[in-house]
C-alpha cells in the first residue's frame, strides 16, 4: 500500500512554491507542450494545477478553447485564480485520483510535478486517461530526483553525508515513479497507446548562494521541511556543506540543470 502523503510533502502557499521550483517548471512546461503537439482550439485539463504554471503556458502558447485546472489545495487554487486572468481558464478544487470529469470530456489531459505526491500514481493516470477523448493526448512530467534535478540532488547528497537518516527522506528514494521506465509502464497499464518518454533539461540560474538556499527555508515539501526540522547549528552545517559543493561562477552566481522526465500517450 502506498504511504500516505503528509501535509509537509505538499505545497499550500503559491508564492513559496514559485520561488522554489515554480520558476523552473515554467521553462519545462513550454518545451513539454511543444512536444505534446496538440492543435489549437482544444479543451485541456490540468491535473494538480498548482499555481497555474501549465495552465498559463497553455493559454500563452497553444491557443486552447478552454483550460480547467484542478488541485486539492484550496489555497493554491485561490492563488492560481488570482494570477491567471483569462476567461478561457477555470480552477477548481479536486482530487487527481478521482477526477470529477465525464469520460472523454477533454482533448488533452496533462499534469506537471504531481504524480510523485499522490498515494496511487496508477489511479491518477487511469483517471487522466478516462477524462481524455478517444485519440486525445495524455501527458505529464516529474523531476528527475535521482539524477539531474541538480538543485535538489546537491541538497540531499550533502544532507545524507551529514545525516545518513536523511536518505529515507530523499525524493529520489521516496519517488520511485520518477523514472522513464516506470512512467512508460504506468501509461501502458492505463490503456494508452503510442507511449513515448523523454528527458527535458532546463537551465537553473541563481544570482548567488542565497538565491539558491533561501527557498529551502519555506518548510514546505520534503527538502525544505527537512531543512527546517534541523536545529540552527545543524542547518548551518548543512548550508555550508552545500555552499562548498556547489559550482560557483566568478561573480558568485550558480548555474545548474533541472531535468524532468516526461511521458505522453494517445487515448
Amino acid at each position: 500500500m502506498a504511504e500516505p502523503i503528509s501535509p509537509a510533502q505538499v505545497w499550500t502557499q503559491g508564492a513559496l512554491y514559485e520561488s522554489y521550483v515554480g520558476r523552473w517548471s515554467r521553462l519545462v512546461a513550454r518545451e513539454f507542450l511543444q512536444w505534446l503537439d496538440v492543435r489549437q482550439n482544444k479543451r485541456w485539463l490540468d491535473v494538480g494545477c498548482g499555481t497555474g504554471v501549465i495552465t498559463q503556458t497553455i493559454l500563452e502558447t497553444v491557443a486552447p478553447e478552454a483550460v480547467v485546472g484542478i488541485d486539492r489545495s484550496e489555497q493554491i487554487v485561490a492563488y492560481a485564480r488570482e494570477r491567471v486572468n483569462d476567461a478561457r481558464a477555470q480552477f477548481r478544487v479536486g482530487d487527481a485520483q478521482e477526477l470529477k470529469a465525464e469520460r472523454g470530456a477533454f482533448d488533452a489531459v496533462v499534469s506537471g510535478l504531481v504524480i510523485n505526491f499522490v498515494a496511487s500514481p496508477e489511479r491518477m493516470v487511469t483517471e487522466m486517461a478516462r477524462a481524455c477523448r478517444l485519440s486525445g493526448r495524455v501527458g505529464l512530467y516529474v523531476w528527475d530526483y535521482a539524477g539531474e534535478m541538480q538543485l535538489m540532488r546537491h541538497f540531499w547528497d550533502a544532507a545524507t553525508e551529514l545525516d545518513p537518516a536523511a536518505n529515507g527522506l530523499d525524493e529520489a528514494v521516496r519517488s520511485p515513479v520518477a523514472n522513464p521506465k516506470r512512467l512508460w509502464n504506468l501509461f501502458l497499464d492505463a490503456g494508452l497507446n503510442d507511449v513515448v518518454t523523454r528527458a527535458i533539461d532546463v537551465p537553473t540560474h541563481f544570482e548567488n548562494f542565497d538565491d539558491y538556499w533561501n527557498p529551502f527555508l519555506s518548510g514546505q515539501a520534503p527538502a525544505p521541511h527537512y531543512a527546517m526540522s534541523l536545529s540552527e547549528e545543524k542547518r548551518a552545517a548543512l548550508r555550508e556543506r552545500i555552499r562548498a559543493q556547489l559550482p560557483h561562477n566568478a561573480d558568485g552566481s550558480i548555474d545548474l540543470i533541472a531535468r524532468a522526465w516526461a511521458v505522453k500517450g494517445t487515448r
